[in-house]
């Protein structure tokens, strides 16, 4: 495994020729405050307690920038202890598989896995691998392995396909609670997102106890574009880097997002589909208009135990909690404003990046702070 970068998620990895040093702010240390509602104490997916995320980081001589980035909705046997799950679709021009199975069953049952477009095969086979290795799963022979992806073409020579199997069974057992590592980590590796150094982001919001007091948590892979906005602020346009720039080359915008959302809320899949989608509100906040050429897919889960799809649950009629459309609200915001500022949290952490056609800059985090501390006065 020459080569290999092994992140765990609470261990932030540079890569090799990254061209800065220094420590990148998130955007909420920077000044930078989302929206209205608090996040969690660690202002990520895994405040949602039980989710853990893992990364495996492909950092190779000068053209392999890539990896794999899981997220396991708890600790235990997720094909015996399924939970409900929603999915939704922005522009469909993308691959994610396991989605027709969610859409149909309101379910997964296996870690959710990100990478790039030429590597889902791999990862959907490290997926299964693992699943039919879990104690108590003897007797599967039926794995819907559930893997989104991203094209990272520009910085990794995605034709190799370097990722493997392996790689993606050591994302998922990389996978802790704690602090995730963002930027240029895992599935984000070779990302690209508003013309700048993409990758991985999270964020989280924890509604007030008068609202059930529940915790939504984000966590995105971002390689798409548009003219990006902090904060309502058009940064991009000030910068001159930004989708219709008469100077730049490419000016379509196109690109891809994965939006992978938990809740401890008790939802139906049906609820979670319409949390998913709201997800969608918040990466067009960024400045995303979900251009022709971009797959958006955006993954909502529940981790409450009242409505897991437990094997005793499955074996006969039992009664499971639904909470009523009316409350949905306070969820919807949680979820717009966690997905805006975990996309921010991707570009805050991203190094520049030289890779296999090129160089890509880092988001000017100075500067991006001063347009929108100028615009508050």
């Amino acid at each position: 495994m020459r080569g290999l970068i092994l992140a765990l998620c609470f261990g932030a990895v540079a890569a090799p020729a990254a061209g800065q040093d220094i420590e990148r702010p998130r955007a909420r240390d920077a000044g930078i405050e989302i929206g209205v509602l608090a996040p969690g104490p660690l202002n990520a997916i895994t405040d949602v307690a039980g989710v853990s995320v893992g990364h495996v980081t492909l950092v190779e001589g000068d053209a392999i920038r890539t990896g794999v980035t899981a997220v396991l909705p708890h600790g235990g046997n997720p094909y015996r202890d399924k939970v409900p799950a929603g999915f939704a679709v922005g522009n469909g021009f993308g691959k994610f598989a396991g989605s027709t199975q969610i859409a149909e069953l309101g379910e997964i049952e296996t870690p959710i896995l990100l990478t790039n477009t030429l590597s889902v095969p791999e990862a959907m086979a490290g997926a299964i691998g693992w699943t039919l290795r879990q104690p108590g799963n003897e007797d599967v022979r039926s794995v819907n392995a559930v893997v989104g992806e991203t094209n990272d073409g520009f910085l990794n020579d995605i034709r190799v396909r370097r990722v493997t199997p392996d790689h993606a069974i050591a994302a998922i057992e990389a996978a802790r609670g704690g602090a995730v590592a963002e930027g240029s980590v895992g599935a984000g590796t070779g990302t690209i997102a508003f013309g700048w150094k993409g990758g991985i982001g999270t964020s989280s919001r924890r509604l007030p106890a008068s609202w059930g007091g529940y915790t939504v948590g984000v966590l995105v892979q971002t390689n798409y574009g548009g003219i990006l906005a902090v904060d309502g602020v058009p940064a991009g346009e000030a910068l001159g880097q930004y989708m219709f720039a008469e100077e730049l080359a490419d000016r379509s915008g196109d690109g891809s997002v994965i939006v992978v959302v938990a809740t401890d809320a008790p939802l139906s899949d049906r609820n979670l589909t319409r949390l998913a989608r709201r997800a969608f509100l918040g990466i067009g906040r960024t400045g995303s208009p979900m251009t022709n050429g971009s797959g958006d897919y955006a993954i909502a889960f529940s981790t409450a135990d009242s409505v897991r799809r437990s094997p005793e649950r499955r074996a006969s009629p039992a009664a499971i909690e639904d909470m009523p459309n009316a409350r949905m609200t306070p969820l919807f915001q949680a979820v717009v404003e966690a997905t805006e500022e975990a996309v921010l949290n991707s570009l805050f952490a991203a190094d520049a990046m030289d890779g296999h056609r090129g160089r890509i800059e880092a988001l000017p985090v100075d500067r991006v702070t001063e347009l929108v501390a100028a615009a508050r006065r």
